[in-house]
């Protein structure tokens, strides 16, 4: 009896195939989408299959399993968010300045990225069990809080800002406020009858958010 054959691959599969950095970035995209909607649990293989005109033994072949495109939505999404804060030049800012323009950018990133927010979220129901599987997103991170202690020595330096102060706390406090803005805005205005995107509101958020942190940074 001659031995089962595996199914044959579409055109399209064998294309996908030859062209695998393409495909995995397309999977990752999709993927990144349903995860956000859905969380991990509701999110469905079939369907970021089916958005992607490709099969879920594709998927599997590239990522292993559901957790695998997971794990690699997770890593994609910070690496994105930080990347941008990366490109900030702020060596040749006073220290105010320069914590002004991360903040800036914080605010910004949050607000553009509302799948981000959703993802790290739903990773806190999870109580983070994934991402310490992805010792890559530890070290995104790093970059954002070698940027603060950068800032932190030059204003302690200048005669500005504590000599307490850790990067990983002042990166906390910006994060708290800019997060909790996306993460919260469907019940905070629901609540308060409020548009926590109209403009004018908006302007006057991130400058309250950039003095608030100034404010608890500075020598008194």
């Amino acid at each position: 009896m001659d031995a089962e054959k595996p199914p044959r691959r579409s055109g399209l599969e064998r294309t996908r195939t030859n062209d695998p950095e393409r495909t995995k970035a397309e999977l990752i995209e999709v993927a990144m989408a349903e995860f956000a909607a859905n969380g991990l649990t509701g999110a469905r293989v079939d369907a970021i299959a089916e958005r992607t005109r490709t099969s879920k033994r594709m998927i599997y072949y590239y990522f292993g399993s559901k957790e695998g495109l997971y794990l690699a939505v997770l890593e994609k999404a910070y690496g994105e968010v930080r990347a941008l804060e990366a490109e900030l030049d702020l060596a040749g800012l006073d220290p105010e300045s320069a914590l002004r323009a991360l903040i800036d950018r914080t605010f910004e990133n949050d607000d553009a990225h509302g799948d981000f927010i959703r993802l790290v979220a739903i990773e806190n129901i999870h109580r983070a069990e994934h991402i310490v599987d992805v010792p890559a997103i530890r070290q995104i991170n790093e970059r954002v809080t070698g940027m603060l202690g950068a800032i932190l020595e030059r204003g302690r330096a200048a005669g500005l800002f504590r000599a307490d102060l850790d990067p990983i706390d002042v990166h906390l406090m910006i994060s708290a406020f800019c997060f909790f803005r996306v993460s919260n805005q469907h019940t905070f205005g629901a609540i308060f009858d409020v548009d926590l995107s109209e403009p004018t509101r908006r302007a006057r958020h991130k400058g309250m958010i950039a003095d608030a942190v100034l404010g608890a940074l500075r020598i008194r």
